[in-house]
């Protein structure tokens, strides 16, 4: 029971981080599945502290460089852990450090040979094949049968494939040294095996990967994402930020890491490995992929096919459901070749990245004030420096960036242990406004590390054995314009929450947010000019263990948004959900029954929902009504899993959904069914 609580406390903490990121990204479109992957696969393949290196520490994005010292410092002195009991005696893993940690790591002398033969490989090996369906049961517009003349004039008006979504993988896995995967899926409206998509699937990926067999620390063959620093210089994925969780803020990079998710962009195709020669861990990386872009120019091959040589974007939808999104796929080649040379001695590491793009068609944007300094052409260089360095109870990490535009980018963080229950954190960040990186994930208010000056501070203090508080100020500003700002700007961002956890059984928490920005008047006017846009939000949180089968969350949350020159909005969110997992079987039930008013999409919330294993749902909620999912979870044998899940939202005050898009339903419902299935071989 304990190890089961672990891990939903765990998860907790998770959810709420994506909840706060999706915020950022303002869509619930984007795909944050290989967060959650990240954590599932840690679940399945713990670390073993006798031999976990800093880096494996630091993946587990639980423990502070401070911590992670600490703990290499015991081990060296003290020899292998016997027990996870042992964990007590280092400072900085105070109880709740080690609960959170205990899903994710073990302890064994036993280690797993990394020089095994091909007979062990297929013997020990896992196989596993999973398997989705998809669909939104209501009708929409862009579904029904166009007649000819509506295909000859709008060809754009319907998709050219069914509503259904597939979704295929089979991977291997040998411990932590081998791993094999390929997989397909097909979105919504798009088809399969016919007309564009004879290929079947729409979007394939796959990957043969090592790591840590003798001085190989990772090769891939297939697709793969590097990560590198603090995300300045190279970073093609997501990662988390500003939350309640301080640590956050500093951003732990993998390196190169086997790609297993189904965002179609964010991420590379070819050839990454890192070998370590003594002290220096040593990267080369080389990816050649087709991208989409916006098509204004092209030129017909001899064999009829299209190929662009002027683009005025490039598109991260990676969905090809129409016409239009057809001309675009795949109409740009980019390559990529980059590396990185990392030196590491005790607690210093010092990095060296560089990445240089090239596209086979030339980037030419609309021109635009606020798009003057952003990245157009064909090639672009990045190259940067990055150390991490812990001092007793400090930790000072940073990067430096430069890109061929000659823009900078600097960040420099700082996080003091002041006292086993008291951590504070600094963080500061100054991005150049013709700094161009498609490749850059760096601590930052933006989308791109581009364009804004800013300081982080932030505090975590356990006041008590089970009382928490986090807090933190982020102010920061624009020196130029921006897309839907006429003018430089400024903004805040104030966070606090309390988490109160008295017993095993119950854990609460409270937070506040004020976030204040700017924002172009929507008063129609000669000129445009800005007007302050100010939002909180308040949560309380409960989770109460009722019985050892039955878990209750309880959540209400409100917002309220000062327009300046508009109405004020207030919006409110009642959800309540019940978790039920038989203790003597492998199967579980979880629901949620959710209430919520707000005035527009400008007050909605947002809410993370459990979901099938590798799915992703936080749904944004505006208007009037009702959100209701379930969600069965079944282990059929030791070796099938099934997962089947329905949500559906129903609105009071709206007869038309989603209107003047393709999805447009003709209802106030909007009603989704998930079917999965796993079998391990």
């Amino acid at each position: 029971m304990d190890t089961i609580k672990n891990k939903e406390q765990s998860d907790e903490a998770i959810y709420q981080n994506i909840e706060l990121l999706t915020e950022q990204l303002q869509s619930e479109e984007g795909d944050l599945s290989s967060l959650t992957n990240h954590w599932d696969y840690l679940k399945k393949h713990p670390l073993n502290l006798n031999t976990a290196d800093r880096e494996a520490l630091s993946e587990l994005g639980m423990l502070d460089e401070i911590q992670i010292n600490n703990f290499i410092k015991h081990r060296e002195k003290n020899g292998n852990l016997i027990t996870l009991y042992e964990l007590q005696s280092i400072a900085g893993f105070d109880i709740e450090t080690i609960k959170s940690i205990l899903p994710f790591i073990y302890v064994r002398d036993q280690f797993h040979s990394a020089h095994f033969n091909r007979n062990e490989l297929f013997k020990y090996g896992r196989h596993e094949f999973v398997t989705r369906y998809q669909r939104v049961l209501e009708k929409q517009i862009g579904y029904l049968t166009p007649d000819s003349i509506t295909k000859a004039t709008k060809p754009n008006s319907f998709y050219l494939g069914n509503k259904d979504r597939y979704f295929a993988r089979y991977s291997f896995q040998y411990n932590n040294n081998v791993s094999f995967v390929l997989a397909g899926e097909k979105d919504a409206g798009e088809q399969f095996f016919k007309g564009t998509q004879k290929q079947g699937f729409d979007f394939y990926t796959g990957h043969v990967a090592i790591k840590n067999i003798r001085n190989i620390k990772s090769l891939v063959v297939g697709d793969y994402q590097a990560s590198f620093g603090q995300g300045l210089t190279l970073w093609n994925g997501f990662a988390f930020g500003k939350s309640a969780s301080q640590i956050g803020m500093k951003r732990s990079a993998t390196g190169i890491k086997a790609y297993q998710s189904f965002d179609e962009n964010r991420f590379f195709r070819g050839l990454a490995g890192t070998v370590k020669i003594k002290k220096f861990d040593v990267t080369g990386l080389v990816s050649y992929k087709k991208i989409d872009g916006n098509v204004t120019q092209a030129d017909t091959l001899l064999n009829g096919d299209i190929e662009a040589n002027r683009i005025s974007s490039l598109s991260m939808g990676g969905l090809h459901n129409t016409n239009a999104t057809m001309q675009d796929k795949g109409s740009v080649l980019q390559t990529i070749f980059g590396g990185n040379v990392t030196y590491r001695h005790g607690s210093l590491q010092i990095g060296l990245t560089g990445q240089q793009m090239n596209l086979s068609a030339e980037l030419v944007k609309t021109p635009t004030l606020y798009n003057a300094f952003d990245f157009q052409g064909k090639s672009n260089f990045v190259g940067g420096v990055d150390y991490n360095y812990v001092i007793k109870n400090m930790n000072l990490f940073g990067e430096v960036s430069k890109s061929a535009s000659g823009g900078n980018a600097i960040c420099q963080g700082m996080i003091v242990a002041l006292d086993p229950k008291l951590t504070f954190i600094g963080h500061y960040r100054n991005f150049d406004r013709n700094f161009q990186n498609l490749f850059g994930n760096g601590i930052s208010e933006n989308t791109f590390s581009q364009n804004e000056k800013g300081i982080y501070l932030g505090a975590e203090a356990k006041l008590f054995k089970s009382l928490c508080l986090s807090v933190y100020v982020d102010q920061y500003k624009f020196s130029w314009l921006q897309y839907n700002k006429s003018a430089p700007s400024l903004g805040r961002d104030i966070f606090a929450q309390l988490t109160y956890a008295p017993s095993k059984k119950i854990e609460m928490y409270v937070r506040c947010r004020q976030r204040y920005k700017f924002e172009n008047s929507t008063i129609q006017n000669r000129y445009d000019y800005l007007v302050p846009l100010l939002q909180y939000n308040y949560r309380y949180h409960l989770s109460v263990q009722i019985t050892p089968s039955v878990k209750l969350k309880s959540r209400v949350e409100f917002t309220a948004v000062d327009k300046y020159q508009e109405q004020d909005e207030n919006g409110v969110v009642f959800s309540q959900d019940i978790i039920y997992k038989q203790i003597k079987i492998p199967f579980s039930i979880t629901c949620r029954y959710a209430l919520f008013d707000t005035k527009s999409y400008a007050s909605r919330i947002y809410g993370y929902e459990n979901d099938i294993l590798y799915g992703y749902s936080v749904p944004a909620l505006y208007y009037k009504g009702q959100r209701v999912y379930l969600m069965i979870n079944w282990n059929i044998t030791r070796k099938i899993e099934m997962w089947i899940r329905v949500s559906q939202t129903l609105y009071d005050n709206q007869n038309i959904l989603l209107e003047g898009s393709l999805n447009q339903i003709n209802g106030n419902s909007k009603t989704e069914l998930k079917l999965q299935l796993k079998c391990k071989l």
